[in-house]
This record gives C-alpha cells, structure tokens and sequence, in this order.
C-alpha cells in the first residue's frame, strides 16, 4: 500500500514550530507534498526540517517568504522536475515532480485569486496553460498522483458557505467549470471523492469568526490521479487532531506497489 499526505504548511518554519514534522515522521507515508513552504534553500538545511529516512526536493519561490512547494520521498526518484515552464509557476515555486518508475507523483500549488481581479486572471492564465500539460500527460500515457492546493471548491458540498460564495475566487462558475471538464471530459480522478462522498470534509479555513471551530470550512486540497489509477484508490483521512497550519493534512492510500 502506497501512503502519500499532502499538507499546505502556510509557512514551513511555522509549523514545524506547531510539531509538523514530529508528526510526519510518525505517519508511515512513502511521500509527503508540501505547499506554501515560504522558505529557501538556506533555511531548510537545520536538523529541524530533516526526515530520517527521507529525501527532499523543493521548488522556491524568487520571492522570500512566498509560495514554494516541496516533496519528502522515502524512494530514491529516477527523476526529479521543478517548474511547469512558465512564468508564473517558475517563479513563484509552485511545483516539484519527482518520478518513482510506476508513476510521478507532484506537488502542486495553484495560485489564488483572493487578492484581486489581476491575481485571478493569472490563475486563470496558470489553468490554461496546466491544462495543456495535463493533457500531454494522458498522451505519453503516464501515471501520476498530483497533490496540493488548488485553490478551487469543485462542488457544493466542498464548501460550508456555497450560496454566498459563489462570485468570490475559489468558488467562480469558470473554475468550478474548469474542474468539470478536469474530472469529466479529461478522466482525472479527485481521489478523495472515490472513496468518501460525506459532507463537512473541509481542508482549509478561515481565521475569522471561529471558523475551524465550528467546520465552516472548504475542501481545495486534493490528491488527483490520472485515469488509470482510479481502481487503487482505497481509503482517504484528514487530519485535524492538531493544527499546523489553516490548512489540514489530506492523507491517502493507493494500492500501488512501487
């Protein structure tokens, strides 16, 4: 069984402050995906973000305390991608690949539109130019598991809030719709929907009004396979016993021996 989380730290140094990597090291995952890192190179070398038994991999972002993205493996990869090959994702560290023969698995993170109208038709840009990768992808035929924040609730039940959210970024008709076409017309899998189709299952929330507290949440991190996958998704958890970060931990289990 093949166990990978994925978990948007907001800030790598923060939650390892909050027990993240004790943590990690405890939850017998083959990979662990790590988004908004916020951290270079040179901060990461301490004991402090070291996992015995792990190798890493990181994306960084030109611009300190920003964005980043990061892979801790227990495999040794046959081949490790940083970037998408433009600008926005190069330069703002959102994304590592690293290929472990029977599949690639990714970290992802998309950008969000929250900060105004210019910020979202970069995101916009950033899904048209992905979704010509994601297509290639299908085309060589090859299997990858790609985990991160994306930045978009699929579904109403993905979000507490839906009805007053619904013209605010993450939530948008076009992404909903570019997330429809993702799922249905191009056959990527949202892992976590194949075997757990409850309500409330939220992975980020807000600071305000006691948010996490009372689970008025949103579901926009995601484990996404390609097609070929589907069958061995077996079980899928997240993990809010502690909070590490206004995200939580999305783990899930493959049946895929590697």
């Amino acid at each position: 069984m093949l166990r990978i989380i994925t978990a948007n730290l907001n800030g790598i140094r923060a939650a390892a402050r909050k027990g993240f990597f004790e943590w990690a090291a405890n939850q017998n995952a083959d990979v662990i995906c790590l988004q908004e890192i916020k951290a270079q190179d040179a901060d990461l070398k301490a004991e402090t973000f070291q996992l015995a038994g792990y190798q890493s991999y990181f994306h960084y972002a030109d611009k300190k305390g920003y964005s980043g993205v990061g892979i801790y493996t227990r495999h040794q990869p046959k081949n490790v991608v940083t970037g998408l090959g433009f600008e926005v994702a190069d330069l703002e560290g959102r994304y590592v690949a690293i290929d472990l023969g029977k599949l690639w698995v990714a970290s992802l993170y998309l950008p969000s539109g929250t900060s105004g109208e210019h910020r979202q038709t970069i995101k916009y840009d950033f899904l048209d130019r992905y979704e010509t990768i994601l297509r290639s992808l299908q085309q060589n035929k090859q299997e990858y598991i790609i985990c991160g924040d994306w930045n978009i609730a699929h579904k109403n039940i993905d979000l507490k809030n839906w009805r007053s959210n619904q013209k605010n970024s993450g939530f948008l008709p076009e992404e909903r719709a570019w997330l429809d076409k993702l799922f249905g017309e191009m056959g990527f899998v949202d892992a976590f929907r194949e075997v757990n189709q409850a309500p409330d299952q939220y992975t980020w929330w807000s600071h305000r009004g006691r948010a996490r507290e009372k689970n008025v949440g949103w579901r926009i991190d995601y484990q996404i396979t390609t097609p070929g996958l589907k069958p061995t998704v077996k079980s899928a958890f997240i993990y809010k016993d502690q909070r590490f970060s206004d995200h939580a931990p999305l783990l899930l289990e493959y049946d895929i021996v590697l």
